[in-house]
């Protein structure tokens, strides 16, 4: 068989949303020699205080994280709190799925506390499988696979995935890259001997997908299609 590399598009509201949330299964899509484009809503950062001054550098920082670990980034130009499921954000997150062209895509879990992942779920949901119509383009290939992620405890709503990955392998770059950007958050230095807040609930999350499916760590989705499988 032929190995035909695939396009994967990971859709998050914020620029720490898809490195938390499946930073494991898209280093695994690299190691396979997969395309890996993420897109962040939110690009501009003025109005996040933890930021202070460096709301513009926010999103260089991140994008050249993702490059590091062979991955392309895009941001809108969108501020928390300050965007919801319009025409005109809808075409925005449209035209990067028509450039792209993924054949697979993650995207947000919808039920959430926080109206940024509500919005940012809805909005990929629609531009992903409507892209050609919003855009006035006939046909755009639309992912045969779309799946949603969660963003661990406090945030997401009833999450209940049906699709495990083993991601033991990945593990310790996964934890790193999410400690380094949190790290720069706060503008400290990173101590990789030293779990903070978000990486001890990403490991905690890790541990227990993990034992759900018997494995050290896993990440796990949610098919928005359901498909037969072959399973012997």
């Amino acid at each position: 068989m032929v190995f035909m590399p695939k396009t994967i598009l990971a859709i998050g509201a914020h620029y720490d949303d898809c490195v938390f949330g499946i930073p494991g299964i898209l280093l695994q899509a690299v190691a396979k020699h997969h395309r890996v484009v993420l897109l962040t809503l939110i690009g501009d950062y003025r109005n996040w205080a933890p930021i202070g001054a460096r709301a513009e550098e926010l999103p260089k920082v991140t994008a050249r994280m993702a490059r590091e670990h062979g991955m392309e980034m895009r941001f809108l130009n969108l501020q928390s709190h300050l965007f919801d499921v319009t025409n005109e954000n809808k075409k925005l997150v449209a035209e990067v799925v028509a450039e792209v062209q993924p054949d697979t895509a993650f995207i947000l879990w919808g039920n959430d506390v926080h109206d940024d992942h509500v919005a940012a779920s809805r909005l990929s949901e629609i531009a992903l499988r409507n892209a050609g119509q919003l855009l006035g383009k006939g046909m755009v290939k639309s992912p045969r696979e779309i799946y949603y992620y969660d963003n661990g405890p406090r945030h997401t709503i009833g999450f209940e995935p049906d699709t495990f990955v083993d991601v033991t392998p990945e593990w310790r770059r996964s934890i790193d890259w999410l400690g380094k950007l949190m790290a720069y958050v706060r503008d400290q230095p990173y101590d990789a001997g030293k779990l903070d807040g978000a990486q001890q609930m990403k490991e905690a999350l890790g541990l227990y997908r993990g034992k759900t499916c018997g494995v050290a760590y896993a990440e796990a989705v949610r098919s928005m299609y359901k498909a037969p499988r072959d399973i012997l």
